[in-house]
This record gives structure tokens, C-alpha cells and sequence, in this order.
């Protein structure tokens, strides 16, 4: 989940409630979802929130969402814009792997310090997510007064170019750089080109952005040092790239959303491209419709039509009765930094958070019906109860992952026969390069969280129950899941003998005989590692981790480790 640091004083500024204690204000934004999780040794508070409000991940967003919270804002917000007097043009030498282009240009914005940071955390966090770190989409932000753009025509206007150039092309100074570097250079020397080399290494030009003195911009990878930003900076260019035009369209709607709270003023951009012009930054509102009875069946509360409308106001959004609707329904304006909002569902969310979640009064269902528990959710807190009871602490980690966390780390191939080799069950459009598929098995988020915790003390003892898939064409749905039983034990002593030790006795509380005939699997030390077979059928591995694997998770001590399935414990 994202985690973004905010200063509570400038949080206190932005709503105009400088009254608010920092526990109120915890308590404020845990109604939004947003949970406290610490701060940082500068007193910044430390917030994690679901990935969904991208809108949210600067101080700006948080103080608008809380503004709204308290009342001090209703509706539809959408800031004012100037016409375009710079153009981006676009040129036919771009690279075709990174074809889009977006801008606007900010006059007046009020950059203290505090706010230059926030700013460019939120640049930053729009990178990780949206962005895909910066494959699908990243933000370059400038310095207006050091840009000098080409006469357009006799009418006036400035414009910019975004071509593509050879890596040992023109030379620039890059960002917390000295001396000019080619683009081909700049991937090899500097260390932010190396970190970012990858997303193009497969273009054979590379994308540039010039103005009339020169190269600026190097895309998706860095900046030119003249215009870099500044707390004196005023008017800022932001230009965006990307592989799709509606990711980089809605990151800088977000981003002159943030910049217009610090009392900016937004200023359209022409696009140029070969077949046609087109004006960015487009503060679109979109719409969509969601019926009364939807809202009240899904909440469980009783609302009059008033009462909702004002609901959807005090999120941020308009409503109006929908007339030509068969039954009473809303048409709900959505402000463009909503990129969330994608279903009616969504809407009902919004409708219930401004309600009050806490506020919701438990009832029992109008049915005849008596409740019980699943055999297999039985089973899970059986299985749960015994692990804890064996010295491990419990854990619930994502069902979501990535695939190097799942295959490349563990040194395990994707499709093969061993335990969390199983063909890979890929999202087609993830959101986050860290969420691309759903794991395989539970191990690689275990050894995720020995990796988090390298600063707590030893030894570390986790289990997980929790789901595990993989593609299986048998299936109706081409994948089949499974709920799997997870263990690792991290200590200087940590043996083969003390992971079977503890299957051994889960076993015993399940009477359940356990085999462990000798195997082989690349993330186990070949002769420390066995099969689990659990009453015949073979379920699992156990054994003592690979160095490998424990040095690509920064770890210095052994890990004894086992995974297998939760209904080998069902029994016959």
C-alpha cells in the first residue's frame, strides 16, 4: 500500500484548521481511509491508504479530501485554465515505443520548501504507481523563466519539441551533474541513467525534448540541470511522456490539481502531433449513473433524495436526478483527478464514507437462513491456532505480486514442476509493476517481509495462510487456486530439523502422517531439502533456504522454511 509523508503544520494550513490537534487529525483521516502509520525523524506523518485515490498522494490531496470531509468544500472543483501559449510539437522521429505527450504550463506557483517537496514526492509516487515506474508514464518539470521556446508564427506563441535522437547525440547537463553527457552516457555514468537504463534500453532513439538553445529533457529518465526547479521558481513547465495518453493525461491533472492548491494558475498547452492538435491539460468531467435503490441496498440505511445528493456533494462530486431514468436514479459529475471512479460502485463508496462507515447500525438480514462456518474456513483457523501455538507469529500478506518477487528472487522458474512453479497468472492491465500476477505460492511473501525487517530483533518466526494460484486450462476459469500453509524460521541456528520439527507437529494435531522423502528445488540448499507428503500424496517442500536466495533479500543468517497445502491437514 502507498505510504506518503505529510507535515501535519502545512495539512493544518491548507484546510484552514489550525485549531486540529495531530490526534484529531489522525482520527479525521482515518474516516477517509487513511491509516497513521508512524513518522519519519522530521515529524512528518506517515499515512497508507488503498492505491485507488492516486489523488491522495501529496499533501494537496489530502488537505482537498479533508476540506470535503469537514464541509468547508462541496461539489465539483475543477481549476480555471489560461489558453495556450506554448506548443509541444511532435515529432516524427519519436521513438514508436513512447509516442505520447502531455504538458501544462503553472504560473505563479507558491513553492516554499515544504511545498517543493510535496511536490515532487507527489512526482515521484505518480511515478511508482500510475507510471509503472516510469514505463508507462513520467513527469519532467521545469523552470519556465530558463526555457526558451521557438517563435511559432507572427502571432506570437513558444513551442518545444519532443523528438527522438541517437544515444550518442546531442550532449546535456543532467540533474546533480557537471559536465555534458550524451543520452547514451548519461545511461552508463550517471546514477540515475543506470537506475532507469532499463525502460529504454530497447528503443534505438531515444526520446529528447528541445527548446531553441538545446536539448532540456531526457525522458523518461531525467532532467536538464538549467532548468531545474527551485523554491524561487515561479512558472513551471510540466511535461509528461508516456506509452499511453490517458495514464499521463490524468497524472498531470493531478498534478496541476496540487499546484493549483498552492494558488497557482494553470495554462493550456497545444499538442502537435503530425495528424492533428490537440489542448492539454483537458479538465474533463465525466459522468456516470447510479440508482437510489443501489445505494440504500448496498449501505443498509435509509436516505431521501436531498440527503444523498448532499452525500455526493461532500465527496467532492455533483449529483442530479436523472429524469429520463425508470426509477430514481443520480447523474454524478466525477472531477478529473478522480481516476478511481470506474464503476457505480465507487460512487456508493463515496456515498457511504461521507455517511460515516462507523456510523452504519448493524442488522440482521431479512432471510431465514442460519450461518455457519465453511469446513475450509474452519480448517484455516484450526491450522492458524496451531501454527501460533508452535512459536510462529501470523501474517496476512497481498495475494497479488510481482513476478520477479515470485520466480527470479526465489531462483525459481516460471512453468516448472517444483513447489511455486506453476505457470504464472498474469494481470493483463496491472496497475503497479509490484502487483503483476497472483502468487504462485506464499513463500515469496514471507521472505518479502524477512526483507522489511532485517532492523527488528531475532529470530523471526511467520506463517501465512492465505490463497495461491496458477494457470491451469482444466479449469473453467484457466486458473486454479489453492489455500496453502507458508513457514519460515530466521535465526543464527536455523536448521532443516527445526522446520520439519514444527511440520511434524502441526501433523500430530492434525493426525496426519507426514513423509519426507529427499527432492531437489533451486530455492532449497540441494541435501536440505525434502517433499512433504502428507498421507500419501505429495503437498509440499520443507527445508533450508539457498544463500542465494537469502542474499538477493539482504539477508546474513540461515532460513529453515516449509509450503504446502492446507487441505493435505483435511485428511481423508
Amino acid at each position: 500500500m502507498p505510504v506518503v509523508d505529510v507535515d501535519p503544520d502545512e495539512l493544518r494550513r491548507l484546510t484552514g484548521k489550525e485549531e486540529k490537534s495531530d490526534d484529531q487529525l489522525k482520527q479525521d483521516l482515518f474516516g477517509l481511509g487513511l491509516e497513521y502509520e508512524g513518522e519519519t525523524e522530521d515529524g512528518l506523518m506517515q499515512l497508507e491508504f488503498g492505491p485507488d485515490r492516486l489523488d491522495r498522494l501529496s499533501v494537496e490531496g489530502v488537505a482537498r479530501s479533508l476540506r470535503y470531509h469537514y464541509g468547508d468544500d462541496r461539489g465539483v472543483a475543477v481549476p480555471k485554465t489560461n489558453d495556450p501559449d506554448w506548443t509541444i510539437e511532435v515529432d516524427e522521429s519519436v521513438p514508436e515505443e513512447r509516442p505520447y505527450v502531455t504538458g501544462a504550463v503553472i504560473r505563479g506557483a507558491n513553492l516554499s520548501e515544504k511545498g517543493l517537496e510535496s511536490i515532487i514526492q507527489l512526482q515521484e509516487k505518480l511515478h511508482a504507481t500510475m507510471g509503472r515506474k516510469r514505463v508507462k508514464g513520467a513527469i519532467g518539470i521545469h523552470d519556465l523563466t530558463m526555457l526558451k521556446g521557438e517563435m511559432l508564427n507572427e502571432e506570437g506563441g513558444n513551442s518545444i519539441t519532443y523528438k527522438g535522437i541517437d544515444p550518442d547525440g546531442d550532449t546535456f547537463v543532467a540533474l546533480d551533474s557537471d559536465r555534458e553527457l550524451t543520452p547514451g552516457q548519461v545511461l552508463e555514468e550517471h546514477p540515475t541513467g543506470r537506475k532507469y537504463a532499463d525502460v529504454v534500453a530497447d528503443y534505438e532513439r531515444l526520446p529528447a525534448i528541445y527548446d531553441e538553445l538545446g536539448l532540456f529533457s531526457f525522458p523518461p529518465v531525467i532532467n536538464g540541470r538549467r532548468t531545474e526547479v527551485s523554491t524561487d521558481s515561479r512558472d513551471l513547465f510540466v511535461e509528461l511522456t508516456g506509452t499511453d495518453q490517458w495514464t499521463i493525461d490524468h497524472m498531470c491533472n493531478i498534478i496541476c490539481y496540487a499546484l493549483d492548491a498552492r494558488g497557482a494558475t494553470v495554462e493550456q498547452v497545444d499538442i502537435q502531433y503530425p495528424d492533428g492538435t490537440t489542448v492539454k491539460p483537458d479538465f474533463e468531467v465525466r459522468t456516470k449513473t447510479v440508482t437510489h435503490e443501489r445505494i440504500e441496498t448496498m449501505l443498509g440505511i435509509d436516505l431521501d433524495e436531498r440527503e444523498t445528493i448532499d452525500l455526493f456533494e461532500r465527496s467532492g462530486l455533483d449529483a442530479r436526478l436523472d429524469d429520463e431514468a425508470a426509477e430514481t436514479a443520480y447523474e454524478v459529475s466525477i472531477p478529473p483527478y478522480r481516476v478511481d471512479v470506474l464503476h457505480p460502485v465507487d460512487l456508493v463508496d463515496d456515498v457511504g464514507r461521507a455517511y460515516g462507515f462507523n456510523d452504519l447500525v448493524p442488522r440482521y438480514p431479512d432471510v431465514g437462513t442460519v450461518g455457519g462456518r465453511h469446513e475450509r474456513s474452519t480448517l484455516e483457523d484450526a491450522a492458524r491456532r496451531s501454527l501460533v501455538g508452535l512459536g510462529f507469529e501470523d501474517l496476512l500478506n497481498f495475494h497479488m505480486i510481482s513476478g520477479e518477487e515470485n520466480y527470479e528472487r526465489m531462483n525459481v522458474e516460471a512453468g516448472s514442476d517444483v513447489v511455486g512453479g506453476g505457470d504464472p497468472v498474469d494481470i493483463t492491465e496491472p496497475y503497479s509493476e509490484d502487483y503483476t500476477q497472483l502468487r504462485s505460492w506464499a513463500l515469496p511473501s514471507l521472505m518479502m517481509v524477512l526483507e522489511n525487517n532485517t532492523h527488528r530483533a531475532y529470530p523471526q518466526d511467520l506463517a501465512e495462510i492465505g490463497l495461491a494460484a496458477e494457470r491451469d486450462d482444466s479449469e473453467n476459469t484457466n486458473v486454479a487456486e489453492h489455500r496453502t500453509v507458508a513457514g519460515v524460521l530466521a535465526r543464527y541456528d536455523a536448521t532443516y530439523e527445526d522446520a520439519k520439527g514444527r511440520l511434524q507437529a502441526l501433523c500430530r494435531d492434525f493426525d496426519v502422517e507426514l513423509e519426507t522423502p529427499a527432492t531437489e528445488h533451486p530455492s532449497f540448499i540441494s541435501g536440505r531439502v525434502a517433499s512433504v507428503v502428507v498421507d500419501g500424496d505429495e503437498v509440499g517442500v520443507v527445508g533450508e533456504l539457498h544463500p542465494k536466495v537469502l542474499v538477493e533479500h539482504d539477508l546474513e543468517l540461515p532460513v529453515a522454511a516449509f509450503e504446502f497445502r492446507l487441505d493435505a491437514l483435511a485428511g481423508e
